[in-house]
């Protein structure tokens, strides 16, 4: 019901436009004009009475009683104890189920079983079992309404005290994390879609108050569903180490080798762990190759050829891959996992498959994190003065700055790295001292381009 994260809110209603069909009652009208009015300043404990009168005899009349009613009962529950409050939860549930059975295109199945198992969360009412279920149900039945970022946490933290409890298998909490992780991805990718489209008019000062709001909200978005996937992982924590990941493959791999989701995510996985140099990863790469000669197994081929010290294999394989994938955002992220795999041996071989990810792909702000990580560890081999040296670290933190800005979901990385770089950059005392403000600054290594030290 906290339909679109919690943002996308109900239109105040002009119920003067309402169309009524014949037969309504007019004391319901009056009813819902009059506790209509007291929710939209807060008056909650006075628009509880009226709200109710119409809920209990035109539940169907508008799906201001849905939207409305949620408020008002939740300040309820919020502001009494005991029996009352137990009264009031009651009063919920059965508005919830009642919002899909009047409103289903509003109020989806999905978004019904989510508010139901956080209203019973949040009041300490269910196990981590019965909210595992719940939510494991709603997602394996609406997947598309299960957009709520605190459900999506949620339904993976009680996973993983299920596992830690032992009544969960390790396997079932990665299945879980996948499906969770792919979930915020395709979520945040439609929002960053909407900002990427939008940023360019910001820029030129000729967005609409429509897309104004747009903007806003997008951006505020996926910044939770950031703020979801770190929470996620780090959850995930320890679990997903090599040390963990490997046995486990050992142990399932005969009987789950032909499965190509099961083999794709393993890899995946040990990929992106590290775990590359242990036989089992060979081992699942040819599954992967053999199931489903794609464009990901070529990474992995060139990551392999690259560690035996093919690099002239490895790139050839790393190209192949750009080459077969079509699907832009999956192009932009092998040029990523190319762009990682080079950071410690070739920064600008980094930078240019960086480059190719942000080309396919405008708003990956792990490529413009990376691009400024790269920069920030080159202050040594940039310039023949400290000045000059230190100066590398104003372009490392416009390349933050930037992976913050077209995706809202790393602002808190991307602001905190550019925070970092900013602070290493010259102070206001060394540009004095240079006689430098407010002029143009080339860079001589490697990173090129230039940047204008900032005026005092």
């Amino acid at each position: 019901m906290k339909k679109e994260l919690y943002l996308m809110m109900f239109a105040i209603f002009g119920f003067t436009g309402i169309s009524l069909g014949q037969g309504q009652n007019a004391e319901c009208m009056t009813n819902l004009s009059i506790y209509a009015e007291h929710a939209k300043v807060k008056n909650y404990d006075a628009a509880y009475g009226p709200w109710k009168l119409v809920y209990a005899a035109c539940p169907d009349i508008n799906k201001a009683n849905f939207s409305y009613g949620e408020r008002i009962l939740a300040h309820k529950i919020d502001n009494s104890t005991g029996a009352e409050k137990d009264g009031f939860i009651k009063e919920l549930m059965k508005l919830y189920d009642d919002s899909n059975k009047y409103f289903p295109e509003s109020f989806t199945k999905g978004g019904v079983a989510i508010d139901k198992v956080l209203l019973m969360y949040d009041n300490k009412m269910a196990s981590d079992e019965e909210i595992f279920n719940a939510l494991d149900k709603a997602f394996k039945e609406d997947r598309a309404n299960f957009k709520n970022p605190k459900a999506l946490y949620l339904y993976f933290s009680s996973l993983v005290d299920l596992h830690n409890a032992g009544k969960k298998d390790l396997q079932d909490v990665f299945n879980t994390y996948d499906d969770v992780t792919e979930k915020i991805e395709e979520e945040n990718a439609e929002l960053t879609d909407v900002i990427t489209k939008l940023l360019p008019k910001e820029d030129a000062g000729t967005l609409t108050s429509k897309e104004k709001r747009s903007l806003r909200v997008a951006t505020t978005n996926s910044e939770s569903y950031g703020k979801i996937a770190s929470s996620v992982d780090s959850k995930l924590g320890a679990l997903a180490d090599c040390e963990n990941l490997i046995p486990l493959y050992q142990r399932n791999f005969e009987s789950r080798k032909d499965d190509v989701t099961w083999v794709k995510r393993a890899v995946g996985r040990m990929f992106s762990k590290e775990c590359t140099d242990d036989p089992m990863f060979r081992k699942l790469f040819e599954a992967q190759l053999r199931l489903d000669p794609s464009a990901d197994a070529y990474v992995y081929g060139g990551t392999l050829k690259k560690k035996s010290g093919d690099n002239s294999g490895a790139i050839a394989d790393f190209n192949k891959a750009l080459e077969l994938e079509t699907n832009p955002r999956k192009k932009s992220n092998i040029a990523y996992k190319i762009a990682t795999s080079y950071r410690n041996t070739s920064k600008s071989t980094a930078r240019s498959y960086a480059q190719k990810a942000i080309d396919a792909n405008p708003s990956n702000g792990n490529a413009y994190l990376l691009i400024a990580s790269l920069y920030a560890s080159s202050a040594n081999e940039c310039g023949d003065t400290p000045f000059e040296k230190r100066a590398v670290y104003w372009r490392a933190a416009d390349m933050a700055r930037k992976a913050g800005r077209v995706d809202p979901a790393l602002s808190g990385r991307a602001a905190q790295a550019a925070a970092s770089y900013d602070a290493k950059a010259p102070s206001k005392t060394d540009i004095f001292n240079s006689g430098m403000a407010g002029k143009t600054l080339a860079f001589k290594c490697w990173v090129g381009g230039s940047v204008t030290v900032p005026n005092l």
